[in-house]
């Protein structure tokens, strides 16, 4: 099976099984190129400490964040279209928003009807202006994890539900989209899905029940969003 996406000199992203046997995984792999060393913007490189919310109950407000060298929100333009894409999902959801950093999509996500929000964050200082934006919106339905992504996927066995949507935008120079979809699966509801973004060029592998439904191209950035099966149970 395989799924044309994102393309680059007109080669296609391919969703196919591996070719060993005796794997339990399929690839999600596009050619190639230099990866980018750090997170690429579309935007000059400068110290910024706000965002805006582009939708829902908050529409408009401005909150600050925590100005963590090389942190960056997820541009409106590209909120716009994630969200877009997910506007018949939110309401009511359980989500993770897995390296939080301005919490610009767990955000958004509260501000357009999501049931509930886990923010996951290792700085302990972005995780804090977190805790204190959802004070200032009187918000009760985010709660902020100040540990590494893998720290709280390995320990978030015991969670009271599965997780309907998942944010994915990790550091582009680490490396760890493999390693997080990995250790999420087990946490997700049947059919939740899975936003991922990343270099244009990046290769994710991905459980071979799981479904490319929309990607989309921006600059150097790629975003993804995936589909768990139907048939998956979490945990």
């Amino acid at each position: 099976m395989s799924v044309s996406g994102c393309t680059a000199g007109g080669k296609a992203l391919i969703l196919a099984p591996l070719t060993k046997p005796d794997s339990q995984e399929s690839v999600l792999s596009r050619s190639r190129a230099h990866k980018p060393s750090r997170r690429p913007v579309s935007t000059p490189s400068r110290v910024t400490s706000q965002l805006r919310i582009i939708g829902g109950e908050w529409r408009g407000r401005k909150l600050q964040f925590a100005p963590v060298e090389g942190l960056r929100p997820t541009g409106d333009r590209l909120r716009e279209t994630l969200f877009n894409w997910l506007q018949f999902r939110l309401p009511g959801s359980r989500c993770l928003d897995l390296f939080a950093g301005s919490g610009a999509l767990g955000l958004e996500a509260l501000s357009r009807g999501a049931g509930a929000v886990d923010f996951v964050e290792l700085n302990r200082q972005a995780s804090q202006t977190l805790s204190n934006q959802l004070q200032l919106l009187e918000c009760n339905r985010g709660r902020v994890h100040n540990c590494s992504a893998a720290q709280f996927l390995q320990g978030a066995s015991g969670t009271p539900a599965p997780y309907d949507i998942a944010f994915i935008d990790p550091p582009f120079a680490g490396d760890l989209w493999t390693e997080t979809l990995s250790g999420l699966a087990p946490l997700l509801a049947p059919g939740a899905l899975v936003y991922v973004e990343s270099p244009r060029d990046a290769v994710l592998t991905v459980p071979p029940s799981w479904q490319l439904e929309k990607e989309k191209r921006a600059g150097q950035v790629c975003m993804r969003l995936l589909k768990v099966g139907t048939n998956e149970r979490a945990g």
